[in-house]
């Protein structure tokens, strides 16, 4: 099974990472905003001053969102880095045989 390179694809998931990344940096900002205009869309304050309700239902699928990235840039690396060095031996032994021929 190969994995489909392109650039746009690498493109998209470093935005998202980005945009992820970023959600989890503002949750302590979202946290008190929400915390100080909760009437207006909710019945209780779930927004504590920890940021636990943030934490869990916002930064929480952020981060695992995140981490899924990463591991799928870092195998898609490692599928990169041996087609390249397929490439190079082939390459190499092909030179060597032009020289013995």
């Amino acid at each position: 099974m190969t994995a489909f390179i392109s650039r746009k694809n690498v493109n998209f998931q470093f935005c998202l990472s980005i945009l992820a990344f970023s959600g989890v940096y503002l949750a302590e900002r979202i946290n008190s905003f929400l915390g100080k205009n909760w009437k207006s869309f909710a019945s209780q304050n779930y927004f504590d001053p920890h940021g636990l309700f943030i934490s869990v239902l916002w930064s929480g699928p952020l981060l695992l969102i995140s981490v899924v990235i990463v591991v799928n840039a870092l195998f898609t690396l490692c599928q990169l880095i041996v087609k390249w060095k397929k490439a190079e031996l082939r390459h190499r032994a092909r030179l060597s045989n032009s020289k013995q021929d």
